[in-house]
């Protein structure tokens, strides 16, 4: 895509925006009180008898940012299928040992048509989106969190390259918010299938987003009131429409993204975003505003395979991790199972008889939360050897997220050592030449 030069917006959805407003202000909220973490213990009961075949004791619950935020979640996943997803992801996304690349870029496009942008046609960006959403599904509570499925693009007309039409829709709804996550996994699959296509609308799918978790008129989901509201926005780029042509970027698109960020903010939507790969990290102004504007969180995903595992490790309870501490033996836990709504399960190195558990929960802001509990621990061969699995499913998990989270820091540290040098030399550039001190006489 290509970064245009400033037009003057024309916009017609903007004034339908400003209604959706005045509706929004109407029922807003009063803001809540920080207050510390607070965790429920699920099990075991304080005081249980535990038994394992090795000296390990599973303790599972949840844990809440603000204990006057609701514990039930409403999720919308906003998703770009816009034509420049059919790009390789860098990763093998269908687990058939290649890894698919643009053949575009290396040396291959005579082997294939001009359009494909992946030698491996599972592997392409709208792959990964699809598969990080599935993944995501696999980590919820379908008891306490509602998952819906939204997709924007935006038809292009190929005669001057703009809208098709000015009344054109460009965000659809897949699936409304649901608890059923079987028809949310066929919904994706449904996207998967008619594959990418058009240029990027932000504010569509952003709008659409509001009016169904908001219950806005022409809403297809049932809003709830104590539901916490969040947005998960992935996209590969940059906004282009509604204004001017779908492969340039204006400035019209741009504020309209972040009118409709606004409008998400006074409807108390936290709006997370994750711009994948490198066009979208290289003019990331647009979506790590949405994430400030509507204090939400802006993940870079530098290859757009590695968002399979940044989504699934997100948190939209605002709680950043669990840990357990035996005060009896003095051991230290953190193979801890955290999901996106603040549920956790993990392990706990115990010894036989009494031991006297602590858990400390960190939230996004820096609060903490704790809680302690008495357990009786007993040797057993005939207890469960699945909870050995879970135990090596959760170090594994966690070891991979670790990895990412390690390399999206060195990346933004590289960056950050990039842009001081261009400043640098920038800076250089300016500066009046400086006459060379004449040489003193002895």
């Amino acid at each position: 895509m290509t970064r245009g030069a400033n037009r003057k917006p024309r916009c017609p959805r903007l004034a339908a925006a400003a209604g959706l407003c005045v509706s929004l202000l109407a029922a807003r909220a009063a803001p809540q009180p920080d207050e510390a973490v607070l965790l429920r213990l699920e099990s075991p009961t304080p005081g249980a008898r535990v038994e394992g075949f090795v000296h390990q004791a599973r303790i599972s619950g949840s844990a809440l940012a603000d204990a006057a935020d609701p514990s039930t979640f409403d999720v919308m996943l906003v998703i770009d299928v816009s034509h420049s997803t059919r790009a390789a992801s860098g990763g093998d996304i269908d687990g058939d040992g290649l890894v698919g690349v643009d053949p575009q870029q290396e040396g291959l496009a005579g082997m294939f048509p001009p359009d494909v942008r992946s030698t491996d046609l599972q592997d392409t960006i709208m792959d990964a989106q699809i598969r990080a959403a599935r993944k995501l599904l696999d980590e919820l509570d379908q008891r306490r969190v509602r998952v819906g499925v939204i997709t924007f693009s935006g038809e292009v007309d190929p005669a001057n390259g703009e809208r098709l039409s000015e009344t054109q829709v460009d965000a659809a709804v897949e699936i409304p918010l649901t608890g059923d996550y079987g028809a949310a996994r066929n919904a994706l699959a449904g996207v998967l299938a008619r594959g990418p296509h058009g240029a990027t609308n932000f504010s569509a799918g952003i709008l659409l987003a509001v009016t169904e978790l908001a219950g806005l008129s022409g809403a297809r989901s049932e809003p709830r009131a104590d539901a916490k509201k969040v947005v998960l926005f992935l996209t590969d780029g940059l906004p282009t429409f509604p204004i001017g042509k779908g492969t340039v970027v204006d400035a019209g698109d741009k504020e309209a993204a972040l009118r409709a960020a606004e409008l998400a903010r006074t409807a108390r939507i936290a709006i997370n975003t994750y711009a994948l790969g490198p066009e979208a990290l290289k003019y990331n102004d647009v979506t790590t505003e949405i994430a400030r504007v509507t204090r939400g969180q802006y993940t870079p995903v530098q290859s757009p395979d590695d968002v399979i595992a940044l989504l699934a490790g997100t948190t939209f309870a605002n709680v950043e991790d669990v840990v357990f501490t035996n005060l009896t033996t003095g051991d230290f836990s953190t193979d801890v199972r955290l999901t996106p709504d603040g549920a956790f399960a993990g392990y706990v190195p115990v010894r036989e008889g009494r031991n006297r558990v602590r858990i400390v929960a960190l939230a996004s802001d820096g609060a903490r939360g704790a809680l302690e509990l008495e357990l009786d621990f007993h040797l057993s061969e005939v207890a469960s050897r699945d909870k050995l699995a879970e135990l090596e499913r959760i170090r594994r998990q966690n070891r991979e997220l670790e990895i990412k989270r390690r390399s999206l820091e060195i990346e933004a540290f590289r960056a950050q050592q990039r842009r001081q040098l261009e400043i640098r030399v920038k800076e250089d550039a300016a500066a009046p030449d400086t006459p060379a001190p004449a040489p003193q006489n002895p």
